[in-house]
C-alpha cells in the first residue's frame, strides 16, 4: 500500500473511531438492569408482594415467577405450587404481583425460585 493511500485509509479509521462511539453512546450505556428493580416482601401473613419499579424512559414488559413450597422440611408434605404473573410497566411505574401463602394451610411455607425479567415494550 503506498503512503498516501495508506494515510487516508489511516485518516478515515482515525475518524471513524473518533465520532462512531460518540453517536451510538446514549444506545448501549445503559442497559434495563441498570434502571429497572425488583423487590419481595410480606403484604401479611397470608402473602408475598413481588415489585418491579422501572426508572427507564421506554415501557417495559416483565414477568415474575415463583414457588410456593408448603412443609419445605418434611419429606412426605413437602409440595409445590408455581405461580407466575406477566406485568407491563410504563416508564417511571411500578407494579407488584402476589403470592398466596394460603394454599399451604397450618404447614410452614417458603418461597423458592423466585425468577424475574423485563423486555422492552414491543408497543
Amino acid at each position: 500500500m503506498s503512503r498516501s493511500k495508506f494515510a487516508s485509509w489511516a485518516t478515515c479509521a482515525l475518524a471513524v473511531s473518533l465520532f462512531v462511539p460518540a453517536a451510538f453512546a446514549d444506545r448501549g450505556a445503559k442497559s434495563l438492569a441498570s434502571c429497572t428493580t425488583f423487590d419481595q416482601t410480606a403484604k401479611d401473613d397470608d402473602t408475598e408482594l413481588f415489585t418491579v419499579k422501572n426508572a427507564c424512559s421506554i415501557p417495559l414488559d416483565c414477568s415474575i415467577a415463583w414457588k410456593v413450597v408448603c412443609a419445605p422440611d418434611s419429606k412426605k408434605r413437602r409440595t409445590a405450587h408455581p405461580g407466575s404473573s406477566k406485568l407491563t410497566l410504563a416508564d417511571g411505574a411500578t407494579q407488584s404481583a402476589e403470592a398466596s401463602l394460603s394454599v399451604c394451610g397450618a404447614d410452614s411455607w417458603a418461597i423458592e425460585g423466585v425468577e424475574w425479567s423485563c423486555t422492552p415494550n414491543k408497543d
